[in-house]
Formats: C-alpha cells, structure tokens, sequence
C-alpha cells in the first residue's frame, strides 16, 4: 500500500506493444475513474520507425523524462507520481527508480522475472536499489514468472510488496481484474 495517494500515475507498455494495450488502458481508465490522473506512455524504437521495444538505456531515459515533464505539467514532484507499466515497460520503471528516478511507488504488471523457459537468466539485479512500494500483479501461469518464482525474487525489493495473483498467462486474461487490484493498492488504507 502507499501511505499517500499518488498525483499521477505513468504506465508503460512490454516490448513491442503500444500504450494502447488493453489491460493497461483499463488499468488507467480504472485508475482515472477513482480520481487520479493517469497517462500512458510508449517509447517504441526511434531505430524501427516507432516500432519495437527501444534499447533499455533509450526506453529508462524516456521514462525518466517523462515522468519529470508530466510531473511539471501537474505542477508536483516527480516523486509523487507512481511509476510502471505491463512486461517490459514495467521492468524498465523499475530501473528507472532503481538508478534514482524520484516515484511514489511502482505497478509491474506482468514483471518478466525471465525468459520463458530460462529461468536461470533472472532480471533482478537492480531490485535491491527500489525503496519504494511496489505492486505487481501476474498472471498464475505466466512463463515469464510463477507467482512462486515472484514471490522468491522480488524479496529483494527494499520498499514494501503487494504482489496479486490473476487468472491467465503473461496477458492476463481478465483486464478488469488487473485494474481492480491497482485501484485497491492506490487508495487502500493510508492512500487517502
């Protein structure tokens, strides 16, 4: 939970997707609906026409940015806003905050822990740099992370974790309910 309600919420999409992406346009229509503002943000690769996930240090720089121009334009701290975004745009929040970026707190929807079918090549080397609260909500049988394998390795996040468990793969199969347990983490107790 966060212990205040946030100004604003930034939502990324996974690599290749668009800020079109069902489950985050009902993430931030939800989000809206329960009074806080709520942008969705695409960085595709400038390289692919638009097109494509963006280098990591192109796609953490543009969130970076971002974040610090939309918190102006709210006429608030950058570290009022909450972070995050579905996959890879998750992850790349993720980092974000990690080397310093200013959040509220952190939404991974569907936080790609690692490849499918390598588990061995785990994506958590920055976590233990994240001192904010973070959700993350997965699908309970995403590939790209069990809620075991989760429930493991995001214990090495400094901030307080919030981790929900929805029907479905790496693109859960309900919208509604993902969106439902970010409203609930983001005017839950202390939020208010």
């Amino acid at each position: 939970m966060l212990p205040a309600a946030p100004a604003g919420v930034l939502l990324m999409p996974g690599a290749g997707g668009d800020p079109d992406n069902p489950t985050l346009v009902a993430v931030a229509d939800a989000v809206e609906a329960a009074g806080v503002p709520a942008r969705l943000f695409g960085f595709g690769s400038p390289d692919r026409g638009g097109f494509g996930p963006a280098p990591a240090r192109t796609a953490v720089a543009r969130i970076r940015a971002e974040a610090d121009r939309w918190a102006a334009e709210l006429g608030v701290e950058p570290r009022r806003l909450v972070l995050g975004g579905r996959s890879f745009g998750g992850r790349m929040a993720s980092v974000a905050v990690a080397e310093g970026q200013p959040a509220a707190g952190l939404v991974l929807l569907s936080y790609p822990l690692h490849p499918p079918g390598k588990p061995e090549k785990l994506r958590v080397e920055h976590l233990p740099q994240v001192g904010v609260p973070v959700l993350a909500v997965s699908g309970a049988t995403d590939p790209f992370g069990s809620p075991a394998e989760l429930a493991q390795h995001l214990t090495a996040l400094r901030g307080p974790l919030t981790h929900v468990t929805v029907d479905g793969p790496h693109v859960p199969r309900d919208p509604v309910a993902v969106a439902d347990a970010v409203v609930a983490w983001l005017t839950g107790p202390g939020a208010g």
